[in-house]
């Protein structure tokens, strides 16, 4: 069957879209002229939104299979996703700067207006936070954050919460790495102990680098990293994928290593953004309203400050640089191991 022809402004829409601006001040027949950027900036947010969920939700389906080679096109299509995630992110951080030239009185012109309206209400916003991976759990003002949605909005949150997100499903995938089983190791242990052979020799090449005030991190090295009993049970990274996170950062060189490597380094820089968007988003409305509460009625500058601080997702994989070590003093692998990070048989 032969296609019909495709006409610009029929396939992008743009009859609703360009007709998708009601001001609330043309309606109470008041004149508020930033009124129409305030509306687009919040639109063209969403769709943002919706691009970086989509991207994210192709993540989380290549993670969702029962194996993935680090080498393989679906990882690198992975990363390749994350990072666009990442340029989305910084682009909406630097849009602050357009909706930041609206003074504090132009916003007064039609803020009362807007009530209870808030960016607070933005479903797709929470939605990509609890598909990244931030659990109810570690969510600031859990009694606040679903209260001035309407009931279909909160369903759509609630049932993106019960998904399983990508941080999940990258703690599976680290679990799985397979280069610390008998056949890539020469000495012989005990693969129930936690005192893995690798563990033991890199505790000490660690120790040796510690400054006189930061001989306190022995301790935490040994709760992460040498006995599963006393690994922290409110951390999210499981024993198992927290060792190899680290032995991916330690041996990223490596080429099968790379990859995973910049899967990390992408979900950090997607953290390290999204505190920007909350920081840059709080500054602002410092600027436009002071200490008075936000529209939706949160306490807002205060609110968003303590959002911000508390839900980092990927803190723990940050966390570890604490204990790596310079490369001329990493412990030399066994002949096997190095072949099978080198791409050979």
């Amino acid at each position: 069957m032969e296609q019909k022809p495709v006409y610009y402004s029929e396939y992008l829409q743009l009859d609703k879209i360009l007709n998708a601006q009601e001001p609330e001040s043309t309606k109470a027949g008041i004149r508020a002229d930033d009124e129409m950027l305030f509306i687009i900036i919040h639109q063209s947010y969403e769709l943002w939104f919706k691009q970086i969920i989509h991207e994210v939700n192709i993540a989380r389906e290549v993670f969702s299979k029962p194996q993935i080679p680090d080498n393989s096109p679906e990882l690198m299509n992975v990363v390749h996703r994350l990072r666009r995630v990442g340029l989305i992110l910084q682009m909406l951080v630097e849009k602050m700067d357009i909706i930041e030239s609206m003074t504090p009185l132009d916003f007064l012109d039609f803020r009362d207006l807007l009530r209870p309206a808030s960016g607070f209400q933005s479903i797709q916003f929470k939605q990509l936070e609890a598909l990244l991976g931030l659990k109810f759990e570690q969510r600031h003002g859990q009694n606040y954050y679903t209260s001035q949605l309407n009931k279909e909005d909160i369903d759509r949150v609630k049932n993106s919460e019960k998904e399983v997100s990508l941080l999940e499903l990258v703690i599976n995938w680290l679990e799985r790495m397979p280069f610390f089983d008998h056949a890539s190791w020469a000495q012989e242990f005990d693969k129930h102990n936690s005192d893995h052979p690798f563990w033991q020799q890199y505790r000490e090449v660690y120790f040796a680098t510690l400054q006189p005030d930061e001989r306190q991190n022995d301790v935490g090295f040994n709760m992460l990293f040498m006995n599963n009993q006393d690994y922290p049970a409110e951390r999210r990274l499981s024993p198992e994928a927290n060792r190899h996170a680290l032995f991916i950062m330690l041996y990223r060189d490596y080429p099968l290593l790379q990859l995973p490597y910049q899967l990390i380094s992408t979900l950090l820089d997607i953290d390290s953004l999204m505190g920007q968007w909350r920081s840059r988003h709080l500054a602002m409305v410092k600027r436009m309203i002071g200490s008075r509460t936000g529209t939706g009625g949160s306490t807002g500058a205060g609110y968003l400050k303590s959002a911000m601080d508390s839900h980092f997702i990927y803190k723990e994989f940050a966390e570890l640089t604490s204990y790596l070590v310079q490369r001329n003093k990493l412990p030399k692998l066994d002949d096997s191991l190095e072949q099978k990070l080198m791409f050979s048989s």
